[in-house]
């Protein structure tokens, strides 16, 4: 662009951060108190939007003056709902508190807010100042986290352009326009950056290859269509920070000369499909977006696609096929989309984390991204940690650290004093890898020496208590619902991978199952034309590789080992211990399978009993007189029902 162009945008945008800033000011100067409200999917499912309400009724009922100020998600999902109280007069830093129900808001408003008291059996943690909003650093948590793609969730309000704004955002964007899309893509190249979609092809490769097709017509594509179990990074950095991931689409469109791009997001995330929406609306009114940005001679327009929830259109070319109205199934390639894609048309698709990384590059250069991670996996991870781990939720760390550092320093370990069994990475075709690789560096290449992979994002921590079978199992029913049906190896393989799998957790295992297993799923990957298919066998092998013992102990024995499948476990009472007159257990019991004994104690009737485990629970600890057993025939003595014995009887 001529510098005529370069002034007409610092003109545009200076107008408007001016006044992002004048809005920041008159926020952070009220000398009221501030309460920071996370309001994503996580805090709203966990009451966030009652904690609001009960806020504002507060406020009203005790005459207090305050500010409300609605932001993402901190990360700290197991927390919600999260509130951060910033009180100017309290002589406290800004305090963070969990868990806060409607009870706890009208609380802290009248004892706090009121009278000066903040509740320190209520606390979670002090933070410290910042201009906008607090940040949390006295935690393990984001002690150890390198935030950069989620270094404003939870900080901003994800429905205000302006809060994103002063807070540095756009900016990148009026530097980018600034210089040739040749050095853009040249930064993004040298920064190393991966897709961070789970391939974790490099970026500026992909970018350079876009830009050199002859074609005026050009498309990129944000793919947000997140459906792996437990994974939830692209919804959440969606609604938190909708406004960085459109700068770096901006971007990249500028960098590849493309005019026209798109939001593909499944439509079962209507909270993140609705403030991506907002953004848009909200940049194109103030010209950041739409024809001319910024008084420039850049056009783009962007569109939200809404998906229909098919696992398989997370692969790029099925999911230009659902755009383009037909079934989401995958092609053979070559042709690249970045060569022939959506409506034939040259095509970058990138995923949500990996757009939302490119505004930091180029803000603070590609030797700075360099310098975080590995060198061959440069910058940050952002992981959905989930399972049997003391504090799950959204975690965002350098490449390299290891898998022990994040679940046990960072997520607080194992809860209730259970051992770590393994750790499933890389969404529901990841491997599962057991307590010999917790030192493992998270990184592209590391994880997939060991037999998993980076995929999106999703981690799923497991306990001593968890069947690897079963959990083969449960994966691979996911991604046999999921297949599109095309490659013969991935709808039949994979069926009868989990028709395998289904007779080893009932105990009705075949001789030859386990090599079968094997065989199989080589055959699947090896024959599998995308990504689903070539990777759907993995949690089959690496369970299969380091937990061969469970599976001999399913096929031969026809017992689980970690007492998790029902049809190989019962359950029965140690009549030494249970207690006469106690019916903790019966009145929990949903098919009335626990009895009462000629001598007042309990028994289960076996027929009956479905192996819920409510019996277990419903128990008191003084007693602890269940007993859980596998194969079902070792348990010691079978009691009957009063009736049947009446009926033998007879």
């Amino acid at each position: 662009m001529s510098p005529d162009n370069h002034k007409n945008i610092d003109l545009k945008f200076n107008t408007i951060r001016k006044e992002a800033e004048k809005r920041r000011a008159a926020f952070r100067d009220a000398p009221v108190p501030k309460i920071h409200i996370g309001m994503a999917t996580c805090g709203i499912a966990s009451g966030a939007l009652e904690t609001k309400k009960a806020f504002e009724e507060a406020l009203v009922e005790n005459n207090i003056e305050a500010r409300i100020h609605t932001v993402g998600c901190f990360g700290h999902c197991y927390a919600e709902p999260v509130v951060i109280i910033d009180h100017p007069d309290s002589g406290f830093p800004p305090i963070f508190y969990h868990e806060v129900t409607p009870g706890k808001a009208k609380m802290l408003v009248k004892l706090f807010l009121g009278d000066g008291d903040p509740r320190f059996e209520h606390i979670y943690g002090a933070t410290e100042e910042n201009e906008l909003i607090p940040s949390v650093t006295d935690f393990s948590r984001f002690n150890q986290e390198k935030r950069i793609v989620m270094e404003k969730c939870g900080r901003i309000d994800p429905e205000d352009i302006y809060d994103y704004i002063a807070a540095g955002g756009y900016s990148t964007l009026v530097r980018a326009l600034k210089l040739d899309p040749e050095e853009v893509i040249k930064e993004v190249e040298h920064s190393g950056l991966r897709g961070r979609g789970g391939a974790g092809f490099p970026t500026g490769r992909k970018w350079k290859l876009a830009k050199s097709v002859i074609e005026q017509d050009k498309i990129v594509i944000c793919n947000a269509d997140e459906g792996d179990p437990g994974a939830y990074m692209d919804r959440t950095i969606l609604e938190s920070n909708p406004h960085q991931v459109l700068e770096g689409m901006a971007i990249c469109a500028y960098a590849v000369g493309a005019q026209q791009a798109m939001v593909y997001v499944r439509s079962e995330y209507p909270l993140a499909v609705k403030l991506v929406t907002n953004a848009i609306q909200q940049a194109e009114k103030l010209g950041i977006l739409g024809k001319g940005i910024l008084d420039s001679t850049f056009d783009l327009k962007i569109d939200v696609f809404q998906g229909s929830g098919a696992f398989v259109c997370g692969e790029e070319t099925a999911l230009i096929r659902s755009i383009e109205g037909y079934r989401g199934m995958p092609r053979h390639r070559p042709p690249y989309p970045v060569q022939k894609g959506l409506w034939d048309k040259p095509t970058v698709i990138n995923n949500v984390k990996t757009l939302a990384s490119v505004p930091p590059i180029l803000n603070h250069g590609a030797t700075w991204y360099r310098g975080i991670g590995t060198q061959n996996s440069p910058g940050t991870a952002i992981f959905s940690i989930v399972g049997n781990v003391v504090h799950a939720g959204l975690v965002e760390i350098p490449m390299g650290v290891s898998l022990r550092t994040l679940i046990f320093d960072i997520c607080g370990g194992i809860p209730n004093n259970k051992k770590f069994k393994a750790v499933q990475i890389g969404g529901p075709s990841g491997g599962c890898l057991n307590e010999d690789f917790l030192d493992t560096p998270i990184d592209f290449d590391s994880l997939t020496k060991a037999g998993a992979m980076m995929g999106s994002g999703g981690m799923v921590v497991m306990d001593e208590d968890t069947c690897m079978v079963e959990v083969a199992r449960y994966f691979l029913d996911f991604t046999q619902k999921e297949s599109c049906g095309k490659c013969t190896f991935c709808r039949i393989g994979t069926y009868h991978l989990l028709k395998i799998l289904r007779r080893l957790t009932k105990g009705e295992g075949l001789e030859g199952d386990l090599e079968l297993l094997e065989t199989l799923s080589q055959d699947i990957q090896t024959g599998s034309l995308c990504g689903l298919g070539k990777t759907a066998p993995n949690p089959v092998l690496t369970s299969l590789k380091y937990f061969r013992n469970e599976y001999e102990a399913h096929a031969k024995e026809k017992r689980c080992p970690a007492l998790m499948c029902r049809a190989l476990t019962a359950f029965y009472f140690d009549l030494e211990l249970c207690a006469r007159g106690c019916d903790a257990c019966a009145t929990c019991c949903p098919v009335d399978a626990v009895f009462t004994t000629s001598n007042r104690k309990k028994g289960v009737d076996q027929e009956l009993c479905v192996k819920c485990g409510e019996c277990l629970v419903a128990c008191p600890p003084e007693y602890d007189a269940v007993r859980k057993v596998s194969p079902p025939h070792l348990v010691p003595y079978i009691e009957k029902p009063p009736e049947k014995n009446k009926k033998d009887h007879k």
